[in-house]
């Protein structure tokens, strides 16, 4: 019998739910209580503006303390250490941090330096057996992401990239809805994120942030191309300008265009910024519909838009509406937990090193469909 264009939207929807369902429900699925009541102790490496966030998040933690800091400035170390009840023995230099590997009270770390940092200092953690959950960008090159992966592997130490919006509930909302089916197959998605950064920022510079506002915001919109279509970009194009011209971008470029095509034909097209604050939005279309949310921010995510009560032509549309009530650092605290229950219970985390390569290929390859060679 042939199949109509409905049936084959149908079975295409029915396919893509059979196959990210299981993750999806795990994901929202409750983390499990650890079997015990200790406390997964965090060695938090680099004290930055990100590193505040984590620390307050991990400060509201059940499952999670922090136990030791590493800073190039003794002093804010010291001043952090007192809040947080960490003992002054525990505060490392960048120089000295290998004697970590001695310290019992620290059972992972949390890497929060500059993008070209990461690898180094995750796979000197692997090294001292201490599990890792690094910021993304993962790195700043592919070889250097799958240095980090067979440095914990061989170490048998866990590795997670702080993707914290995996953990955050109308994300996985969003992504339920999508892996059920209710839009049909994903035809099309955009995205953006950027900001008017400040002149002296280590993000500006070639050596430390990797490149321009792709290391820092595409990566979201990348990220979210691949968690919402379940697929590998397979080809890319992009554009780059500077326009202001001005002396903050002497190394990278202000902003960038880009656009994926994904095996189940879904095309979707991004933008990053370092000139110009952009709120940060994705929306993604189906033949059945819509889903459109707003923030990659730490706080305030809203869904909206409206699905067919039926996978056929002028079917009644079915619409929703639901915002997020947590504030900061919830995010911070749904991560951080999340990857103290995989230590605890011998888990793979949700994002583990593997996701955070998967972004750097596809930023490699948008980079290098223009001529830039990373």
């Amino acid at each position: 019998m042939p199949f109509t264009r409905r049936d084959l939207a149908r079975m295409g929807a029915a396919s893509l739910a059979s196959q990210w369902m299981p993750r999806a429900l795990a994901q929202t699925a409750p983390t499990p209580a650890p079997e015990s009541t200790r406390r997964i102790g965090y060695a938090v490496i680099g004290l930055g503006r990100i590193a505040e966030h984590f620390l307050n998040g991990t400060r509201a933690s059940a499952q999670s303390k922090i136990t030791a800091l590493v800073s190039g400035h003794r002093d804010k170390a010291e001043r952090i250490a007192a809040e947080y009840g960490v003992p002054t023995s525990s505060i490392y230099s960048y120089e000295d941090f290998d004697r970590i590997a001695a310290n019992p009270a620290v059972d992972a770390v949390y890497v929060a330096l500059p993008n070209s940092m990461h690898a180094e200092y995750t796979i000197r953690a692997a090294k001292a057996g201490k599990h890792v959950l690094c910021e993304k960008p993962m790195d700043v090159t592919v070889p250097k992401c799958i240095q980090m992966i067979d440095a914990c592997k061989a170490a048998r130490v866990k590795l997670m990239i702080a993707y914290r919006l995996h953990y955050e509930p109308i994300t996985l909302k969003a992504l339920d809805m999508v892996r059920s089916g209710r839009f049909g197959l994903i035809q099309s998605m955009e995205a953006n994120k950027g900001s008017n950064i400040r002149a002296g920022e280590w993000r500006l510079t070639k050596a430390l942030g990797g490149g321009g506002p792709m290391f820092d915001h595409g990566v979201y919109c990348i990220n979210t191309f691949r968690m919402f279509t379940g697929q590998e970009p397979v080809a890319f194009q992009a554009l780059i300008s500077t326009p202001d011209r001005d002396a903050r971008y002497a190394e990278v470029e202000e902003n960038i265009s880009f656009g994926m095509k994904f095996p189940n034909g879904a095309l979707c097209l991004g933008a990053a910024s370092y000139g110009c604050e952009m709120g940060g939005f994705y929306r993604l279309q189906g033949p059945w519909g819509f889903l459109h949310m707003n923030s990659y921010t730490y706080s305030g995510q809203h869904i909206y838009g409206h699905y067919a009560s039926a996978p056929e032509v002028g079917a009644p549309w079915i619409e929703f509406d639901e915002a997020s009530t947590e504030r900061d650092p919830m995010q911070f605290v749904r991560q951080v937990d999340h990857f103290s229950n995989c230590i605890l219970h011998d888990r793979t985390p949700d994002t583990p090193g593997e996701e955070g390569l998967a972004d750097m290929r596809a930023i490699e390859a948008t980079y290098k469909s223009i001529g830039i060679i990373l």
